[in-house]
């Protein structure tokens, strides 16, 4: 998720040049997310430490783009924090070869594809 970051960042900047504020977070661990959200909502005995609040302020809500060189699955319970609008952009097919930049391209995760995604959920 990490590895991103820097297409992410591009992304970001573009968005906020056109004068859409953009926050941006690092999942490290979307499994002690997903286990927060679980606790949060007593369906597990996982503490939910605030995380989710800190990420997601309720006062602030906001469309959600995931973005991780990885199945675009993994992160789409985000959504479900605030019941934001969320599109979430990953690696759907397997077997392509490409350098990294190219790859990016390929599966729809690079700095174009993130900014669009984001510009989409904002019907502009």
């Amino acid at each position: 998720m990490g590895a991103v970051m820097p297409d992410v960042l591009d992304a970001a900047t573009a968005l906020q040049r056109w004068g859409i504020a953009t926050g941006v977070v690092c999942v490290t661990s979307a499994d002690l997310l997903f286990q927060a959200l679980q606790g949060k909502r007593g369906l597990s005995d996982a503490p939910s430490h605030g995380v989710l609040d800190a990420l997601f302020l309720a006062a602030r809500p906001a469309p959600i783009v995931t973005v991780l060189d990885g199945h675009p699955h993994a992160l789409a319970f985000l959504s479900s924090v605030r019941g934001d609008p969320i599109t979430c952009l990953g690696v759907r097919d397997h077997g392509q070869s490409a350098d990294l930049h190219d790859s990016y391209i390929i599966h729809g995760i690079d700095r174009t594809s993130i900014t669009g995604a984001a510009l989409d959920l904002l019907d502009l």
